[in-house]
């Protein structure tokens, strides 16, 4: 058996055609790469830059959010304890005032109490010097008409006052001491 040779003609090509193709193939090759080949790559480049540069940039405000969500965080927490607190300092102000308006009612109301014991005071020392001068008006009264004559009346009612400043005097409760 014999080595079966193609013949590249009987395939239906055209030897000297098929290099010049393969040449202007090259040819297209070398002026595509050197003309559309780099500026391709290095707009890839550039755009490859910038996706990443996006990236970064995303990543860094990923960051600087969650720093701000801290720090967003504490100033709430913060404002939330000074919130707190100011209740808390409300509260006691609160509970001072009220302390403060009742000893004040307490006080008010202990002047009340003592200025009204003046007053009953008063007025019952009043009412017995009324009742004295009465009693010393009726006793001289009683004695001129036993005596059937006519006396000093002031003398004899300075002479009662004494003895009823040194009788006993009426308490409190309306007896007298002895």
């Amino acid at each position: 058996m014999q080595p079966v040779l193609l013949d590249i003609s009987a395939l239906g090509f055209n030897l000297p055609a098929l290099i010049a193709q393969l040449i202007n193939f090259a040819l297209l090759l070398i002026i595509f790469r050197l003309i559309l080949y780099k500026p391709l790559l290095r707009m890839l480049d550039e755009r490859k830059q910038r996706i990443q540069e996006g990236l970064d940039a995303s990543d860094e405000a990923k960051r600087r959010l969650s720093q701000t969500e801290q720090e967003a965080a504490r100033e709430i927490e913060k404002a939330r304890q000074e919130g707190q607190g100011l209740i808390t300092q409300a509260q006691q102000i609160s509970a001072r005032i009220q302390e403060e308006a009742r000893q004040g009612a307490r006080t008010e109301a202990e002047q009340l109490l003592t200025r009204a014991r003046g007053e009953i005071q008063l007025e019952r020392d009043s009412a017995i010097a009324q009742l004295r001068r009465e009693f010393a008006d009726l006793t001289i009264t009683a004695a001129e008409r036993v005596i059937k004559e006519e006396l000093d009346a002031n003398k004899h009612r300075r002479l009662i006052e004494e003895v009823l400043a040194e009788a006993p005097s009426v308490g409190a409760d309306g007896a007298g001491r002895r």
